[in-house]
């Protein structure tokens, strides 16, 4: 199934941009994560990293993306936007999701793209971005 959004279209497996006559094909998990901080973005997400994992021999998904929020009312609103804009862009739904009940780390399991929003205190703890040291980070303004 072909996918056209915004300028930009996309199969299972890439998107086309066909800004300005060019031809750029992207592969769909950049196209997600790029999605998905769109959606951290909308509600105020703080520290917004991407981890680019694809080159690691070790990696159980294309990209991580991580932020943290102030409050557990913060943190489900912008799992709920990350899925709402990855829906109206593309109609896929996380395979997994976890941690809307209590909020305080929320997993949205997209395969290739793993999105991760804690509650600042739990961030700092867990420190998952120490993990993955050795992968490629992109740092994001909040908006």
């Amino acid at each position: 199934m072909l996918f056209c959004n915004s300028g930009f279209c996309y199969n299972s497996l890439s998107k086309i941009n066909t800004f300005n006559g060019k031809k750029k094909i992207v592969p769909l998990s950049t196209y997600l994560s790029e999605i998905a901080v769109h959606g951290i973005q909308e509600k105020k997400g703080h520290d917004i990293v991407r981890l680019d994992l694809r080159e690691l021999n070790s990696s159980v998904s294309d990209y991580f993306i991580i932020c943290n929020a102030d409050s557990a009312t913060q943190v489900r609103a912008i799992a709920d936007s990350v899925e709402k804009e990855i829906y109206k862009s593309t109609e896929a739904e996380p395979w997994k999701k976890e941690g809307m009940d209590h909020a305080d780390w929320i997993i949205l399991d997209y395969f290739d793209v793993v999105i991760h929003i804690f509650k600042t205190e739990k961030r700092d703890f867990y420190g998952i971005e120490d993990l993955w040291g050795d992968a490629q980070t992109t740092t994001y303004q909040s908006a």
